[in-house]
């Protein structure tokens, strides 16, 4: 079986120890501070330890997933479609809201054509793991094949291992599609069993009567495809994408890799609905980096049993929020390995 298919990486994820977290906090616990003072700072920094046995981050990479969607057909979005491409461009020549983050926080910005509608030229930091030119549009039949959905999953799980073999100690996942938080909300409702006008929110800025037509949308694609909301594959398939799909396959790949993941907003966190669906450990492995505006965001954080680690009023996607976070864990390990010991400074521990 190749190692790096669906059903072998499925068989590889393993819980993280709960005995080497344990280790981590007893270590922050002897370090010449009230216990649990520096608060979820000292989860971040046992996790990644528990995680990945390191206690520094040697690099991390940013993957913004881009992919065109056919449901645009429906005027979901105050954009046309034209702009996915013009922003993936964008991305790689550095201009973009992502790149800036990525610059403050050290971190380098990969870009991945899942399924733009366009023929891009071969350029430097975008990676061609394109499916098909953008998906069809669920509102009138399935968003892609179930052939397509394995494809989009493996070809994320491809990106994780070879992370892993370059030293990547860090990733964060990030979006880039005009209209995905259609699917992405298509998603949030199949599997969180809300209803989809608990899930859906404006995008990239709609006003109210698009706002209902795309609730409209959503609700007509989900009762023509008929999703399994206990096959996470058949509901990527109906009326996911191919982005969505690139960055559940990076999570599973991270958790079999043990690499920790830094899941971005609303677009990444159905992909990770995705991914936990389909393995429960990866939970294990991921870290939501932050609370979206997007109102169904709320609801996938708590089906994963994830807390975000920062809530800035932030709904761009691209992964700002992910690289955001990574500078918190960095800072949680740097806390790790420079703050003494009692013992080591000679000050008095707190009486029991």
């Amino acid at each position: 079986m190749n190692p790096h298919s669906l059903q072998a990486v499925l068989n590889t994820i393993k819980p993280v120890d709960k005995k080497l977290i344990a280790e981590v906090q007893a270590r922050l616990n002897s370090q010449a501070k009230p216990k649990g003072s520096l608060g979820r700072l000292e989860e971040f920094a046992r996790r990644f330890v528990a995680i990945t046995g390191r206690e520094d981050v040697r690099r991390k990479v940013i993957f913004t997933f881009a992919g065109d969607h056919g449901i645009t057909e429906e005027g979901v979005s105050a954009f046309p479609k034209e702009v996915t491409p013009q922003m993936v461009l964008n991305f790689v020549s550095g201009g973009a809201a992502i790149n800036a983050l990525a610059n403050h926080a050290g971190a380098e910005v990969v870009v991945v054509d899942m399924g733009v509608d366009y023929d891009f030229a071969p350029i430097a930091g975008l990676l061609n793991k394109k499916i098909a030119k953008g998906t069809a549009n669920f509102a009138k039949g399935p968003a892609m094949s179930r052939k397509e959905a394995i494809a989009s999953l493996e070809a994320g799980i491809e990106l994780a291992f070879s992370s892993r073999d370059a030293g990547i100690d860090l990733l964060g996942t990030g979006d880039m599609g005009i209209g995905n938080t259609t699917p992405s909300a298509a998603i949030a409702a199949l599997l969180t069993g809300r209803s989809v006008e608990q899930v859906t929110f404006r995008g990239t800025g709609i006003d109210d009567p698009t706002l209902a037509h795309k609730v409209a949308m959503i609700k007509a694609g989900i009762a023509l495809n008929q999703p399994d909301k206990h096959d996470p594959i058949d509901v990527l398939a109906k009326v996911g994408g191919f982005e969505i799909g690139g960055i559940a396959g990076l999570i599973l790949g991270a958790a079999a890799a043990e690499i920790p993941v830094l899941v971005d907003g609303f677009i990444s966190t159905a992909g990770a609905l995705i991914a936990s669906e389909l393995h429960p450990h990866v939970k294990d492995y991921i870290f939501c980096a932050h609370q979206s505006v997007e109102i169904g965001h709320r609801h996938m954080l708590e089906m994963l049993g994830q807390k975000p680690m920062l809530d800035l009023e932030m709904r761009l996607g691209e992964g700002t929020g992910a690289v955001l976070a990574m500078t918190l864990i960095e800072a949680s390990l740097r806390g790790l390995r420079e703050i003494r010991t009692f013992e080591e400074v000679g000050v008095s521990k707190a009486s029991q």
